[in-house]
């Protein structure tokens, strides 16, 4: 097995990035609400599709395989290869080429707190649920990502081959006979992605009641923040999920790709603000090379003078715990043994 260690660090869903692995508890997964590890009091537990409850040894397999290149058509790209943790599970790249080196069309997006939001991609509002997200990468030819398009089984073929792989997908799916192929991949990779849980920063303390939290400066640029960007980056993940246009429009038409409205050209779902100072560049096709850029680019905003206190709101949403935290990155051992 191939793994592509593309900076080994990032992703999340829950607190302060720490990754809820307890056993599920009479049929239901603990989100770990209200301890110090988990989700505060304040957020509902996800929705979880029926068909694929969660369980820690289906979050172990779906860990593993989001850093495994086998993935790939030829074994040079995983999950991970384009999610870097310590850029929050984006890239740092304004868009990143694909297995056979076809060119990357959009900023690669920070994974965290998926779970909450859908849709999930820039502009397919079609994108509801992490299993089927999955089959844009990793099938997908729009562009050619992981080339895995017509060769699914061979997905299966390969994993089998490995023992610890054979004893994981066991226990994940013990009521499918552990049966290895796509699907069963793909599901275990988005239980593995649900836990990615990002609420430990300095603005997550400030509103659970942390009056401190925030420095003198970040707190006055959250008022412009309020003012300025609050009506599409709202709510407790910064993101209206919506679809607006930003800037002049280029060849890549968005949304009207899919809805085939004129009207919707040059549309793009608005991104989560979280970890926002880790995930440069910015916007959808990584234009914005710096968080001012970016800001510049929004047409009628009043920042002014205003702008370094604006910045300062905004790096006050890293959430420095979940970028480091050793169980959200390249498992080193399985099965008892070092990988």
């Amino acid at each position: 097995m191939r793994h592509a260690l593309a900076g080994l660090a990032l992703i999340a869903t829950a607190f302060s990035g720490v990754l809820a692995v307890e056993r599920q508890d009479q049929g239901r997964w603990n989100w770990g609400v209200g301890t110090d590890s988990g989700m505060d009091s304040g957020t509902a537990a996800p929705p979880v599709p029926a068909d694929n409850p969660m369980s820690a040894d289906k979050v172990a397999l779906g860990r593993r395989l989001f850093y495994d290149a086998d993935l790939s058509i030829n074994g040079t790209m995983s999950c991970a290869t384009c999610h870097e943790q310590r850029h929050a599970f984006a890239d740092g790249n304004r868009t990143h080429p694909g297995a056979l080196d076809d060119p990357g069309r959009r900023n690669v997006p920070a994974l965290q707190n998926l779970a909450w939001l859908s849709p999930l991609t820039w502009a397919d509002p079609r994108q509801t649920t992490l299993e089927k997200q999955a089959s844009v990468p990793i099938l997908g030819d729009h562009p050619v990502e992981m080339a895995m398009q017509g060769h699914e089984a061979e997905i299966g073929h390969r994993l089998g081959r490995d023992p610890c792989y054979r004893t994981m997908f066991r226990k994940a799916f013990p009521g499918d006979g552990g049966r290895i192929d796509y699907a069963h991949a793909v599901k275990a990779l988005a239980a593995f992605e649900r836990t990615l849980i990002s609420r430990g920063s300095d603005w997550d303390r400030f509103t659970d009641g942390q009056a401190d939290a925030l420095s003198a400066e970040a707190g006055q640029g959250l008022a412009v923040f309020r003012r300025e960007c609050a009506s599409c980056h709202s709510g407790r993940d910064l993101t209206d999920m919506q679809f607006h246009r930003v800037g002049p429009v280029g060849s890549d038409h968005g949304l009207a790709e899919i809805s085939a409205v004129p009207g919707d050209v040059g549309k793009f779902r608005t991104p989560s603000l979280r970890n926002i100072a880790v995930t440069a560049p910015y916007l959808h096709d990584g234009s914005a090379p710096t968080l001012a850029d970016a800001i510049a680019a929004h047409e009628g905003l009043a920042v002014g003078d205003d702008m370094p206190a604006l910045l300062a709101f905004l790096n006050s949403l890293t959430d420095r715990a979940f970028l480091a935290d050793p169980r959200l990155s390249l498992p080193m051992e399985a099965c008892g043994r070092r990988l």
